[in-house]
């Protein structure tokens, strides 16, 4: 969303004409005139689900200046992202809101939590809910849990609006999605952009390559029987997880090969985009550290390691979007949601195969940048496994949530057919010790598949046309129940706080050790002088005047 001009209303304040994409606009004025509380906007990865959300935040909030705004994410990393996209067009969210005492922030516009939060404590949500405007980001997770379907149902059922968006609408369960619409069992969107249109409508997504790498493995099974099969080789479902799982072990050829190829050609793009990345999805977190030092022995290239356990892990990943490190290796962490426009090639070296999985990695890649698009291809390594094989030649087709499963009728597929199917055979696990690689080589270099039936579309596309719409957009009101007095330069205003915290710490610390006084005593007169109770529930002006008081306290020792 660009800014392209600002003219004045009746009442002095400024709207501003920004451009949208036609998707975002069509959207925007159904939302407007649906009437309902429930809307489920369906776009596909890389669309601009951010930007529709918060054009329509924006409206909501201009025309209820009393409303706050909740967003709810599946990671704590996304909070960040959405706080810092929302700054950007002078909303202000709290990322790091703690229900503990249930109040929300005083001089901004809402806050940023996830799912687990919620379910966590939905009653401190639920009773601020009716003037809230609800944003549910990949709503699907509300179906996880049970409980957390219920939590968040309890929490936002008096919400006035709640804007729901997806860009995965459906699930591997049949646990609904709280406040979806369901038609004969199929959950049915207000409003569908699916890959195939956002990539007819050009500078929308990238077109999506997957050169699909065959080779032939050979494995002990955990029964002690010696297996050797190729990726063209029917087998059963047991037989060709312990297949994919030889392929990419990295004590045998296949993967360290893939990594060779797929490097060469990131080094070839990084040459006509410098900052160019790569995303190695790998099974877990010993694998993936295995195959960043790969990378570094082999290719002498750096990779950043991304695992679930490491605290650092949301600043890991902002640090590589913002940078120039060539390879990132993560396990799950950069799944869904996640916005690194700079990756333009991955490797898909996961065992976990559900179709909801892989479509989440693609959505990873498509995020168009305002290159050309012949310029804007990306590829996505994959092996020749006819599950993987399928979904990438069916990618850019529509799955919606259903309620009720074909086999509830008498026809159950075969395990293996069910593209929805658990990726680790029951009972298989405590085995796994007993399993063992033998040996895996490269067969082909891939096929190539793609999304699009002619590549010449490609290279006859006008890409200099640009389809985007101008929209009026309001001013957003002030935050929260004042307007906040501290300049953020772009920022936002929970990263200014978070600033400010830090000062007024360390200098509470420094007046507790100067003025011989207890660290408590100390907060509790800096909190009088500020008029506040905790410092969690602070504005950033009453923070700011902490720092003043604690300043002329320092000065007057």
């Amino acid at each position: 969303m660009e800014p392209t001009g600002r003219r004045a209303n009746v009442d002095g304040s400024m709207s501003r004409s920004v451009r949208l994409r036609r998707w975002q606009k069509e959207a925007l004025d159904l939302l407007e005139q649906h009437g309902e509380p429930d809307f489920l906007a369906v776009a596909t990865p890389g669309a601009g689900k951010t930007t529709f959300a918060l054009a329509a935040v924006i409206r909501h909030l201009a025309a209820h200046p009393r409303h706050q705004v909740v967003v709810v994410a599946p990671t704590s990393h996304l909070k960040t992202q959405w706080a810092r996209a929302a700054a950007a067009l002078g909303i202000h969210l709290e990322p790091a809101w703690s229900s503990i005492g249930g109040d929300l922030p005083g001089d901004m516009h809402g806050i940023a939590v996830t799912y687990q939060q919620v379910a966590a404590n939905p009653d401190a949500l639920r009773r601020h809910s009716g003037r809230f405007m609800v944003v549910l980001d990949e709503l699907h997770h509300a179906g996880d849990e049970r409980a957390w379907g219920t939590a968040v149902r309890s929490a936002f059922e008096a919400a006035p609006q709640r804007l729901s968006l997806s860009g995965t609408p459906f699930r591997s369960d049949t646990h609904a999605i709280p406040f979806v619409r369901y038609v004969a069992d199929e959950a049915v969107p207000d409003f569908d952009y699916g890959y195939e249109a956002a990539l007819v409508d050009r500078r929308v997504v990238r077109p999506v390559y997957f050169p699909a790498i065959g080779g032939f493995m050979e494995w002990t099974a955990p029964d002690g029987t010696t297996n050797a099969a190729s990726f063209d080789d029917a087998l059963d479902v047991t037989r060709s997880s312990q297949r994919l799982r030889t392929a990419l072990s990295l004590d045998s050829e296949w993967l360290p090969t893939v990594l060779t190829q797929a490097n060469e050609r990131l080094m070839e793009l990084r040459r006509e985009q410098p900052d160019a990345g790569g995303l190695v999805v790998a099974t877990d977190q010993d694998h993936a550290r295995g195959i960043a030092e790969l990378l570094r022995a082999r290719h002498r290239v750096t990779a950043m390691v991304v695992t679930s356990d490491d605290p650092l892990a949301s600043s890991r990943i902002a640090a590589f979007a913002d940078g120039n490190v060539p390879w990132l290796v993560a396990v799950r962490m950069v799944s869904e949601g996640v916005d690194i426009p700079r990756l333009r090639l991955g490797v898909f070296a996961t065992t976990t195969t559900t179709e909801l999985f892989f479509r989440q990695v693609v959505g990873r890649f498509v995020r168009h940048t305002g290159g050309l698009a012949r310029q804007e291809r990306a590829w996505l390594f994959i092996p020749d496994d006819s599950r993987l094989r399928h979904y990438a030649a069916t990618i850019a087709e529509q799955r919606r949530h259903s309620l009720r499963r074909d086999w509830e009728k008498g026809e159950r597929p075969e395990l293996d057919e069910d593209p929805t199917a658990l990726d680790d055979v029951p009972g298989e696990q405590e085995q796994m010790s007993l399993f063992q690689v033998l040996s895996a080589e490269v067969t082909n270099t891939g096929s190539g598949l793609s999304v699009f039936d002619d590549d010449a579309d490609l290279e006859n596309a006008d890409d200099d046309e640009d389809t985007s719409v101008p929209v009026e957009l309001p001013p957003p009101p002030p935050p929260g129940r004042s307007r906040s007095l501290i300049a953020t330069d772009g920022r936002p205003l929970s990263e200014v706080k978070q600033e400010l915290r830090t000062i007024n710490a360390d200098l509470a610390r420094r007046l507790a050790r100067f003025a011989g006084t207890t660290h408590k005593e100390v907060n509790i007169r800096l909190n009088q002088a500020a008029g506040i109770r905790r410092i969690a529930d602070a504005t950033a002006d009453q923070l700011q005047q902490r720092v003043v008081e604690a300043e002329k306290w320092l000065a007057s020792l």
